[in-house]
C-alpha cells in the first residue's frame, strides 16, 4: 500500500535530508491550477537547500511517497474533486482507488512510518473561529502532536482562531518555535499572533532544539513559524470570507478552500502571491534545517 520513490527511499536509507510536501495545495490551494506552480516551487527550493523533496499523494490505491510531474499534473487537474486526506482517510482512498490530497495531518501520518524528520507547508489547520458551538478542530493538530516531526510554517492558516490553535498547542505538548521572530506568525501577515515558546536565529539551532526535544520527549512533532516576506494584512478581509461561507451553510474539510478562493477574490488575486511565495520559502527553511539535523549526525 506504501510506495516510495527511489530517490527518497535511498536518501532515508543513507541518512541524507528529506522534506515531506503535501499535495492539498496542489488540488485545494488554489485556484486555476495555480497550486502546482506552487508546489514545483517548493521541490526546487527544497533542493537547491540540498535535501531531497518528498512530495506525498495517495494514488490509484497506492500511498505515494515522492510523486513525479504526472503525478502533480493529475492532482492539478482534478482540483477540488480530488479528495482531501487526513490521516483518518486515508485507508478509505487506497481501499476505493481514490486520488487523494494529502493535507498536513495526512502527510504527517505518512512521515511517521518512513521516519521523515522534516515537513513544509503554507499554514497548518487548527481550531476554527466559533469552535465552541461546532468543535470543528483540524486533525493537523493530533497528528503533529504524535508525529516526531518539525513542520515550517506560516503559522496556523488566518481563518483559524490562532490564540486557541496556540492554546490547544500547548496542552498537546507541541513546542512552537519562531524563526527569528516572538510571535506566532498568521499565514499571510508577521504579526498578530501568540507569543511562541521561543525565538531561533539559525538553521543549526532550530535542527539542534528539535534533535534534543525528540530525545526527551519522544514522539511529540515542533512548529517552525517563519513570517511571510512580504507580508499582507486581511483580517477585514477574512472576517467577512468567514462570515459569508458560514452564512451559505459551508462546513468540514470544504471550508478552507471556500475562504481561501474568497479571499482571493477580495484582495484581487495578491493573497495568491503572498501565498506562493511563504510556500516556497517555507520549503526552503524546512531543508535548511534538514541538512543541519543530518549534519548534526
Amino acid at each position: 500500500m506504501l510506495r516510495v520513490a527511489d530517490e527518497v527511499a535511498d536518501a532515508l536509507h543513507a541518512g541524507r535530508p528529506v522534506v515531506a510536501l503535501e499535495t492539498t495545495l496542489v488540488s485545494h490551494g488554489f485556484s486555476h491550477g495555480r497550486g502546482l506552480a506552487a508546489a514545483q516551487a517548493a521541490e526546487r527550493r527544497v533542493r537547491a537547500a540540498g535535501a531531497v523533496p518528498c512530495t506525498v499523494g495517495i494514488v490509484d490505491g497506492w500511498v505515494r511517497a515522492g510523486l513525479g510531474a504526472a503525478d502533480l499534473d493529475r492532482f492539478a487537474e482534478a482540483g477540488t474533486t480530488a479528495r482531501k486526506a487526513g490521516a483518518r482517510d486515508i485507508a478509505a482512498c487506497v481501499a476505493q482507488r481514490a486520488l487523494g490530497a494529502t493535507t498536513v495531518g495526512g502527510t504527517l501520518a505518512v512521515c511517521r512510518v518512513l521516519g521523515i524528520r522534516f515537513m513544509a507547508t503554507g499554514g497548518i489547520g487548527g481550531v476554527h473561529r466559533g469552535f465552541a458551538e461546532t468543535l470543528d478542530i483540524s486533525g493537523d493538530l493530533i497528528q503533529l502532536a504524535r508525529t516526531p516531526a518539525l513542520v515550517v510554517c506560516s503559522g496556523a492558516k488566518a481563518i483559524l482562531d490562532v490564540p486557541a490553535t496556540a492554546e490547544l498547542l500547548e496542552t498537546l505538548n507541541v513546542p512552537v518555535l519562531g524563526w527569528r521572530v516572538e510571535t506566532l506568525p498568521v499565514f499571510y501577515s508577521g504579526e498578530g499572533g501568540p507569543t511562541v515558546a521561543a525565538r531561533v536565529e539559525t538553521a543549526a539551532e532550530a535542527a539542534r532544539v528539535g534533535l534534543i526535544h525528540w530525545q526527551l520527549a519522544g514522539e511529540s512533532g515542533l512548529l517552525l513559524g517563519r513570517a511571510p516576506d512580504p507580508g499582507l494584512d486581511i483580517e477585514p478581509v477574512l472576517a467577512e470570507a468567514v462570515e459569508r461561507v458560514q452564512h451559505a451553510g459551508v462546513t468540514g474539510p470544504a471550508v478552507t478552500p471556500a475562504v481561501l478562493a474568497l479571499v482571493e477574490e477580495l484582495t484581487g488575486g495578491a493573497s495568491v502571491a503572498v501565498n506562493q511565495q511563504l510556500i516556497a520559502d517555507n520549503a526552503a527553511l524546512a531543508a535548511e534545517v534538514a541538512v543541519a539535523h543530518a549534519e548534526l549526525g
